[in-house]
């Protein structure tokens, strides 16, 4: 229902209809070569991970460009309504090389035209964990047990690491990015490609999540679809971290 306004000769008056997207498509970027590194590093205690490049740098493995292509065969197999008519993109290099990928795989396909516009926004960046940056679990078990003590205390959605950010932070930062996705892709299906903490709290400002809400979610798989479509003046899910497309 419209929020109403005001009241004009004893009628009430109807709020304007929000800007919003027709549809809101998030993925998360293929698989990284840091993802293989990391899951390594879990399965064997690994102290260190072979990773010199800083975190925005780190490219797609080659099953993440396996990936970033069916979600482009996803994207073709939409209804012609809900195909992205804009992108929105982090600017680090994975997420970079799957919205290429992707958007190269739909055109191909007759589903996707020349020329889709792209905007990189730093606000769709991957949370930033400063002094925990390229650690491993173990590693900060071991070099950094005092904030290892306090982020299991304060939980995931309130942690923020010295020089970093806690999940908190990165929603400040999505809600600003929605004001402005929301005012200029006003009725327009909109495709955003980013990063798993990015995702998830996209999730919990469109859904208004409480934090028991949120941690119960599973992780934001790699290239995996989460569809919200502009419904009664809100953008509500239809679909949350699907890899049905993926093989």
């Amino acid at each position: 229902m419209a929020e109403l306004t005001g009241v004009l000769n004893g009628h009430r008056l109807a709020a304007p209809p929000r800007p919003l997207p027709s549809v809101l498509i998030a993925t998360r970027h293929g698989e990284s070569t840091a993802n293989v590194e990391f899951r390594l590093a879990a399965e064997t205690g690994a102290l260190t991970v072979p990773i010199t490049t800083r975190d925005a740098d780190i490219p797609l493995s080659p099953h993440g460009r396996g990936q970033a292509r069916e979600l482009g065969r996803w994207l073709a197999q939409l209804p012609a309504a809900d195909r992205p008519r804009a992108v929105w993109c982090s600017p680090y290099v994975r997420t970079t090389e799957t919205a290429r990928i992707a958007l190269t795989e739909a055109t191909g396909l007759g589903a996707a035209p020349d020329g889709l516009p792209v905007r990189y926004d730093e606000r769709l960046r991957d949370r930033e964990l400063g002094v925990l940056e390229m650690l491993t679990a173990a590693a900060i078990e071991k070099e950094h047990p005092a904030e290892a003590a306090r982020r299991r205390k304060m939980g995931e959605l309130y942690y923020r690491p010295p020089g970093g950010e806690s999940f908190l932070d990165v929603a400040l930062r999505v809600r600003s990015l929605l004001r402005d996705l929301c005012e200029e892709e006003d009725g327009r299906p909109v495709l955003v490609v980013a990063h798993d903490c990015t995702v998830l709290m996209l999730r919990y400002v469109l859904d208004r999540l409480t934090e028991p809400q949120l941690l119960e979610l599973c992780a934001v798989h790699n290239c995996s679809t989460s569809l919200w479509r502009s419904h009664c003046g809100r953008l509500r899910a239809e679909h949350w971290n699907s890899v049905a497309h993926l093989t």
